[in-house]
């Protein structure tokens, strides 16, 4: 038995009547190689038995027959040396990962330290620096959509404790306000202790550092 042709979906065959050529290309980012034009003896034959039945009828008129024989048997078989010898070229350049079983580059798409390729294993330094470039642009977009009480509010401290209506009207409050615009009550408690300056929670009677009385 004859070698065994193997193939895979990444190729696509420019073979003619002429010649054979093959391109190879990676299932991951597409690029790839083309072998060089290789000329079919068989199809140089074809040709000249063509022209010989055109030219002269009569005893040549069945030449064109004889050459779709010589192609349809010949030039196959030519055919497929050309494509063996086309893979055993160009498979060195590619290698299937064992994880997709895409055939991939060496050159761009295949990671050698996992040993697997980058659809699968992507190298992490470069998804973190697309990652952090990503996460910008977001922000720059958020930033740029903030009203400029959302931009007062994102300078400070946005955990403080920012209420929704007045506790002593229930008036509803449109923006982040120190004091009531209905009733004038004041909406921020402090939370400094007026002697030492330390911070306490809201509703405490007595400072928990020096123990002044609130």
């Amino acid at each position: 038995m004859g070698e065994r042709i193997e193939f895979t979906r990444n190729y696509s065959d420019l073979s003619t009547n002429k010649g054979f050529q093959f391109e190879f290309y990676c299932d991951r980012c597409g690029s790839g190689f083309r072998t060089r034009f290789k000329p079919s003896v068989s199809g140089t034959l074809s040709e000249v038995l063509d022209s010989a039945g055109s030219l002269f009828g009569g005893i040549f008129s069945s030449a064109a027959n004889v050459g779709e024989r010589v192609r349809s048997a010949t030039w196959e078989k030519a055919h497929d040396e050309a494509f063996l010898e086309a893979m055993r070229e160009l498979k060195p350049d590619f290698i299937q990962c064992p994880r997709c079983s895409s055939w991939v580059c060496r050159k761009s798409c295949w990671n050698v330290k996992k040993g697997l390729c980058k659809q699968c294993a992507p190298d992490l330094g470069v998804e973190m620096a697309a990652a952090q470039a990503s996460r910008s642009v977001e922000e720059v977009w958020a930033h740029a959509a903030m009203s400029e009480e959302d931009k007062k509010l994102a300078a400070g401290n946005w955990r403080e404790n920012i209420r929704a209506s007045c506790p002593e009207c229930e008036a509803p409050m449109p923006s982040n306000a120190k004091f009531c615009p209905e009733c004038g009550a004041q909406l921020k408690a402090k939370t400094e202790c007026p002697n030492c300056g330390e911070k306490f929670t809201p509703g405490a009677k007595f400072c928990p550092e020096c123990g002044q009385k609130l």
